[in-house]
């Protein structure tokens, strides 16, 4: 009997090893004490092994670390309560990895007071493909043939990108890589992306299957970036290893409130916002955002109604949208263990129109090609034709009506229109578009008459469309068309592309419609 028990003691080694850190020539060795095993270098902080029951799931040309490695670092570690932390300083940036006893996740906290000199702020792991061979399907580029920059790639006839990897970050809680028995998950829970900018609506890569097997945590990046970057704390946000399904979204790191964590807010300095709103559109998408310099937060809202916790004490300027559309403002106090109100009405202007294509809430969608535009490019043969196109209202779908117009593609796109008697006269043409690049706008042309150019919208200093988001600065441009302009019977309505720079193909000039609106 006591053989037997030596046989299986042998044959199990993995339940019983000891949870810790040990100590190996440059190395710190950390144990869950349920099968993961992490080894860190103690020169820069990089991730060198990640062992999983006896399977290696990390690189071993490339590791897995913040930014693009810090180069060099002071790491050190402590164990207290079944909790591991192991701490990687530098100058401006203070990283954490933390381990409870038996389970197989990694907590990790990422202090910066400045945006690192080397890369940007970003979580990477980069993981063995031979083991974790099933990424996203449109960011697998390896062996592709870059189309566009360096990061779009033409691989077995369709386009592929690490940026059609992108999650808006009020949906991106789980996303991981997956193979035989073993999975790895990046989880954001409920406050991790409070530091990060471009509020609800941003989006940024998740994976890249190259050579390796790339899982990201972005905290700020130029993606098409509309805010300034903030610094802080970032996180939490953890890196779970499981057996192959992914893990609940509802991470629970209230142990992390007593651990000391450089720039940590805990639960009881925190506070909450509760509030109502009114006048958005019937059936769009509500969500509440605030933000100040230090942080943003954002809560769905429901029947008039919201409760946002959670959040650090500071004056925030909260935002209603309608769909991802600003559709009113406001302010609020938020104090640590305290309910401040907050009653919120939409201010959208909200015309009695003549006709109108789309729907006015921040984005494209219903229209021709939204609904490939964020996982595959522009020029993919799965995209449905560019057009030009011409939209005859009252009998043309939206889904005709094209998501983007490039100058140097499907430029312009006419509208038809027959009017009656009582729809003519001085009248207003709204064009609302979420996203510009090359400072791309329209101009009008109807009938005879021609708009004056409007001036160049906000410049964001990066790719959009053709990265797979249409998540730029909403703009809107009201065009008045003059008395005598229009005619009973039939017109044509011309948007033109006009900017005063150039580019090919996709990148030319162009802008992603919102809404067209004739009032």
């Amino acid at each position: 009997m006591k053989y037997l028990l030596l046989g299986l003691i042998a044959c199990l080694p993995s339940v019983f090893a000891a949870f810790g850190v040990t100590k190996s020539g440059s190395n710190l060795l950390v144990d869950s004490g349920a099968g993961l095993v992490t080894t860190i270098n103690t020169a820069n902080g990089d991730i060198t092994s990640l062992n999983f029951n006896g399977k290696q799931l990390q690189d071993s040309s490339k590791f897995t670390q913040l930014s693009s490695g810090l180069g060099s670092a002071t790491v050190t570690s402590s164990v207290a309560n079944n909790i591991a932390v192991v701490t990687i300083k530098t100058s401006t940036i203070t990283h954490y990895y933390i381990v409870r006893s038996g389970t197989n996740t990694l907590y990790i906290g990422t202090f910066a007071s400045a945006e690192p000199t080397v890369g940007e702020l970003r979580f990477i792991a980069r993981l063995s493909k031979s083991a974790l061979p099933n990424g996203i399907p449109a960011a697998e580029v390896n062996g592709g043939t870059a189309i566009e920059g360096s990061d779009v790639f033409l691989l077995n006839g369709q386009t592929r990108s690490k940026f059609y990897s992108s999650v808006r970050f009020i949906q991106d809680q789980v996303h991981g890589v997956t193979g035989s028995g073993v999975g790895v998950f990046m989880i954001i829970p409920g406050v991790g992306y409070e530091t990060s900018s471009g509020g609800p609506f941003f989006r940024d890569i998740n994976n890249q299957g190259s050579a390796q097997q790339e899982l990201y945590w972005y905290m700020n990046s130029g993606h098409e970036q509309t805010e300034t970057y903030r610094t802080g704390f970032f996180g939490p946000y953890a890196m779970a290893v499981t057996t192959g399904s992914a893990p609940s979204a509802s991470l629970d790191t209230s142990f992390m409130d007593s651990l000391g964590l450089q720039g940590y807010v805990g639960a009881s300095g925190r506070g909450t916002v509760s509030g109502s709103y009114s006048g958005t559109l019937s059936g769009a998408a509500v969500t509440i955002g605030f933000k100040n310099s230090a942080a943003q937060y954002w809560v769905a809202g429901s029947g008039g109604s919201f409760t946002r916790t959670s959040m650090k004490p500071g004056t925030y300027t909260a935002t209603l949208f309608q769909g991802e559309l600003e559709a009113g403002t406001g302010s609020v106090t938020v104090s640590a263990g305290k309910t401040s109100s907050l009653t919120l009405t939409t201010s959208l202007s909200k015309p009695s129109v003549i006709w109108s294509i789309g729907t006015v809430d921040g984005t494209p969608a219903g229209f021709l090609n939204a609904d490939k535009i964020q996982t595959i490019h522009p020029s993919d043969t799965r995209m449905s034709n560019w057009g030009p196109i011409t939209f005859t209202v009252g009998s043309s779908s939206a889904s005709s009506f094209p998501m983007a117009q490039f100058k140097a593609v499907n430029n312009p796109t006419t509208i038809k229109w027959t009017a009656s008697s009582s729809q003519i006269g001085a009248r207003t043409l709204r064009i609302r578009t979420t996203e510009a690049f090359a400072g791309g706008r329209p101009q009008i042309t109807v009938n005879s008459f021609t708009s004056a150019a409007p001036a160049a919208p906000p410049t964001v200093d990066s790719r959009g469309v053709t990265r797979g988001t249409w998540r730029g600065l909403n703009q809107i441009y009201d065009f008045a068309i003059p008395s005598g302009t229009l005619i009973a019977g039939s017109n044509t309505i011309a948007i033109n592309v006009i900017s005063g720079s150039s580019g090919d193909v996709f990148l030319s000039p162009n802008f992603v419609y919102d809404s067209v609106e004739l009032f």
